[in-house]
C-alpha cells in the first residue's frame, strides 16, 4: 500500500547523469502518494545532458511524474542552475502543473518559501564558467567514489563519501553552506515567512535558525546523488526522508542478495550440467 504524504519535495536529481540514483528515486516515488509535489530544481542536468545517456531508470523516473500530471497532482517544478534552460518558460501552466522560480505556499497557517537556492551562489553568479568546471570535478569524483565502494563492499566494508570527507574538512566550504542557510532565513523573515526551503547545497537538514525579524525553519531537501533524500510534509509536521535508511532500501538489499544468490545458484547447476557432474538419480 502506498504511503500518503500531503507534500513532498525532491530536489538536484540530476537525471542524466552518472551519479543519479534514478532506480532508488523511483522506488521511492512508487511507494508514495502525495497530493502536492515540489521539484526543487535540478532535476534534469542540462549542464552535462547527452543524448547518448539517458538510461531507462532516468526515463522512467519522468514517466512517472509525468503519469503524477496526468493524475491531476498540483506539481511546482521550481528551476535551478542546472535546468535554468526552463527559467524562459517560467509561468507556463498546464493544469496543476506549472514552472516557477519560486513559490510561497501557505501550511498550517504559516508562509512557506520555496526556491532552489543558486542566486545565493556567488560562483553561480560571477563565474558560471567555473561552477560548470566545478560539476565535471564532482561528476568525475562520484563515479570514483562508487567504484570504490563498490569494491569496499566486496570486502566486507562500509560506503564513504568522498564529496562529504572534502566538504567536511575544508573550513570554507562548511562556512559557505552556513552562509547559504543564514542568508536565505534572513531574507525569509524580512518578508514574513515562517520556512524557507531550498536544494542545491545537496545537504538535507531542518534546523531552526534565530534571525532579528524572528526564528525561521530551514530546510533542504538533500539529493539523488549521494543522499537520496526528500522533505515530506504531512498532518502539520516537516520530515527529512533518508532512503538509505529506509524499508525501502532494506527491502532492495535483500532482494538483490537474493538475486545474487540465485545466480549464484543457476551458474552452479550450469556448471554441474557442462560437465555432467549431476548427482544420479537413485
Amino acid at each position: 500500500m502506498k504511503r500518503k504524504v500531503d507534500l513532498v519535495v525532491i530536489s538536484d536529481l540530476h537525471l542524466g547523469t552518472y551519479g543519479c540514483h534514478a532506480k532508488e528515486l523511483l522506488h521511492y516515488l512508487e511507494s508514495i502518494e502525495p497530493e502536492r509535489v515540489i521539484l526543487n530544481g535540478d532535476i534534469i542536468d542540462g549542464w552535462h545532458f547527452s543524448k547518448r545517456y539517458f538510461p531507462k531508470w532516468h526515463m522512467k523516473v519522468v514517466q512517472h511524474l509525468i503519469k503524477w500530471i496526468s493524475e491531476q497532482k498540483e506539481i511546482i517544478y521550481i528551476t535551478g542552475n542546472h535546468d535554468e534552460m526552463l527559467r524562459k518558460f517560467v509561468g507556463f501552466k498546464m493544469n496543476n502543473f506549472k514552472i516557477e522560480n519560486k513559490a510561497v505556499i501557505e501550511l498550517g497557517g504559516d508562509k512557506h518559501w520555496f526556491f532552489h537556492g543558486d542566486v545565493f551562489d556567488v560562483t553561480m553568479q560571477h563565474s558560471k564558467w567555473l561552477a560548470k568546471l566545478g560539476g565535471v570535478g564532482y561528476n568525475i569524483l562520484i563515479l570514483l567514489n562508487r567504484f570504490v565502494n563498490w569494491f569496499s563492499e566486496k570486502l566486507g566494508r562500509g560506503k564513504v563519501s568522498f564529496s562529504k570527507k572534502i566538504k567536511n574538512s575544508v573550513k570554507g566550504a562548511m562556512k559557505h553552506i552556513n552562509n547559504f542557510e543564514v542568508t536565505a532565513a534572513k531574507i525569509a523573515a524580512s518578508e514574513g515567512y515562517s520556512h524557507v526551503i531550498c536544494g542545491h547545497i545537496h545537504e538535507a537538514v531542518k534546523k531552526d535558525i534565530t534571525t532579528k525579524e524572528g526564528i525561521v525553519t530551514y530546510l533542504n531537501s538533500g539529493d539523488w546523488i549521494e543522499n537520496l533524500t526528500s522533505l515530506e510534509y504531512n498532518e502539520g509536521k516537516w520530515t527529512i526522508f533518508n532512503y538509505l535508511e529506509s524499508d525501502l532500501h532494506f527491502a532492495e538489499k535483500i532482494s538483490d542478495e537474493v538475486l545474487a544468490e540465485l545466480n549464484d545458484h543457476l551458474i552452479f547447476q550450469k556448471l554441474l550440467l557442462e560437465f555432467n557432474l549431476q548427482p544420479k538419480k537413485p
